[in-house]
């Protein structure tokens, strides 16, 4: 039987909805994560999470912090840390834009979504994002919110 073949496990996707709240995207990249053989496991079974995930250029590397996956039941003594840093895998001149931009004021790398490719690989879209001020997180809702309505008006 094919690995890929995972007709009775629903596709990953996690997703970070607080980012698109707080955040206004500017740009996203995809990039693989290094991770351990209990954490693709836990991450298959969709036990992890992106609440108050932040990412960092640490040495010409980009980090994922706080990113919590849950350890992996079967796990035994070889279990991993489950808020560890991470690095993630991008090509040098991804790192070197991200790290030229998040310099600038306001700027910061947010985790948007986690997910598994067709290949069986993690991967995490991060995206460099502008911090939202309070009136335009009250806009955001208030559009969310009409949207809403506007739907329920054709539905019925």
């Amino acid at each position: 039987m094919s690995k890929n073949n995972n007709h009775n496990n629903p596709p990953v996707n996690i997703k970070n909805r607080r980012a698109t709240f707080d955040y206004e995207i500017v740009e996203t990249y995809t990039a693989g994560i290094v991770l351990t053989g209990t954490e693709i496991k836990s991450i298959r079974q969709g036990k992890c999470g992106l609440t108050d995930t932040y990412c960092a250029v640490i040495n010409g590397e980009v980090w994922v912090k706080n990113m919590y996956i849950a350890e992996y039941s079967f796990g035994s003594y070889n279990n991993h840390t489950t808020h560890r840093d991470r690095k993630l895998l991008l090509n040098r001149k991804e790192i070197r834009r991200i790290a030229r931009d998040v310099q600038q004021p306001g700027h910061s790398i947010v985790p948007l979504r986690l997910f598994i490719n067709e290949r069986g690989l993690a991967k995490l879209v991060i995206a460099l994002a502008r911090g939202k001020r309070q009136y335009d997180k009250r806009q955001s809702i208030k559009e969310r919110e009409d949207k809403r309505t506007i739907d329920r008006m054709f539905k019925h």
